[in-house]
């Protein structure tokens, strides 16, 4: 298999599979415990059929939606996601230019492996950071004025990782940041010499954002499940989200509500939108998935406050799916982590550009001319 041959997701999986050593694919393939989280986040799009509308005279359909405040091309955009440089050796950069050659969002997560500055420099385009509350305050400062300096449109803080998740895949492979060698996973490594390759030859790996802060996780090797527990605030509270929000002073979304009581909560202390997330299903398992609890979501604060899926997407019509019950726009991590670890950029630019061709079609045979126009009239659950 290869680039040329991905048109879906578990296409461009199966290809990342067949490039990465394996701790690595692992990590972004896996899930908490017995990863029923993970497996629910899709399966949750079947509930609901979609019910097309003929003879509507759709012609081109314009995609475009507005998300914090900028105007995207498409409802869809890439989730932040840690350690990019692992997957490819362009990392975040090849992820930031191919969502400006799209005109979509690209978010940074606090753990990228390349830095605020550097994606500045290298893309023009909408810009979305995401903030962790680390124990040490002057940490959190010094990410959030960074951004401000450096063009970033907004930012979004997690809110659902405040221990990390139990994680077990990472912990039979043996998975650290950066990587390392055990019997285990000596084997995987030699027998991805081009990974491997790249790896050693390119820029070293580090957490550019933090590792003025800390070394671990970039000079010392460390699980990410350690890193977490140690270095993020298991004391978070609303009290910091607010505080975040007032610093901030623009376009803002918390990450990883999947209540009502916490997205009224998000309304009262000035988020721009929140992110239903369950982190992937690499928290909680056992937990609610977005898409299932978006209608409970959108009919207590719809129209407040702008509402975005992220987890499970694999298809355009998972995307118009959740714009029909009332989403505002939906992003994904899994599915764009696969495509950069099958072709760099060209990968995502790939994967971007096959989720597109699905949108509009669909949009087409839906009958919809404008994202606006769709709505639950256009969906049927299955009981």
């Amino acid at each position: 298999m290869n680039l040329k041959n991905c048109y879906n997701f578990q296409d461009f999986r199966k290809l990342a599979k067949k490039n990465l050593p394996a701790p690595i694919f692992h990590y972004i393939d896996g899930g908490s415990d017995d990863e029923v989280t993970l497996k629910r986040n899709t399966e949750s799009f079947s509930k609901y059929d979609l019910v097309p509308n003929i003879l509507a005279s759709v012609g081109e359909p314009d995609l475009s939606t507005t998300v914090l405040g900028t105007k995207i091309d498409m409802p869809l955009f890439l989730s932040p996601t840690a350690m990019q440089r692992l997957y490819h050796h362009d990392g975040d950069k090849a992820s930031a230019r191919a969502a400006e050659k799209y005109g979509t969002f690209y978010s940074m997560s606090t753990m990228a492996t390349s830095s605020i500055e550097q994606i500045a420099n290298v893309s023009s385009g909408p810009k979305m950071f995401q903030l962790y509350i680390h124990k040490d305050q002057a940490l959190t400062d010094n990410l959030i004025d960074r951004c401000k300096s450096s063009g970033f449109k907004s930012l979004c803080l997690t809110v659902d990782t405040v221990v990390a998740g139990n994680r077990e895949r990472d912990h039979r492979w043996g998975f650290t940041t950066p990587p390392k060698l055990t019997l285990k996973s000596l084997m995987s490594f030699i027998t991805h010499p081009k990974w491997t390759f790249n790896y050693l030859t390119h820029e070293k790996f580090e957490l550019a954002n933090v590792s003025h802060f800390t070394k671990k996780g970039s000079s010392i090797a460390k699980g990410v499940m350690e890193y977490i527990n140690e270095q993020y605030d298991p004391a978070m509270s609303w009290k910091d989200a607010e505080y975040c929000v007032k610093r901030w002073k623009g376009p803002f979304a918390l990450k990883g509500v999947m209540s009502v009581e916490d997205a009224k909560r998000a309304i009262d202390i000035g988020a721009s939108a929140i992110m239903l997330s369950n982190h992937g299903g690499r928290q909680l398992d056992g937990s609610r998935s977005p898409f299932d609890q978006l209608k409970t979501i959108v009919d207590a604060v719809g129209g407040k406050i702008e509402i975005i899926v992220d987890g499970g997407i694999r298809r355009g019509t998972h995307v118009l799916k959740a714009l029909s019950l009332g989403a505002t726009a939906c992003s994904f991590g899994k599915g764009f982590l696969f495509a950069l670890s099958a072709g760099g950029q060209k990968g995502v630019e790939m994967i971007l550009q096959r989720m597109k061709e699905e949108l509009r079609r669909d949009m087409i045979l839906l009958g919809k001319k404008n994202i606006g126009d769709l709505s639950k009239d256009n969906l049927a659950f299955r009981d």
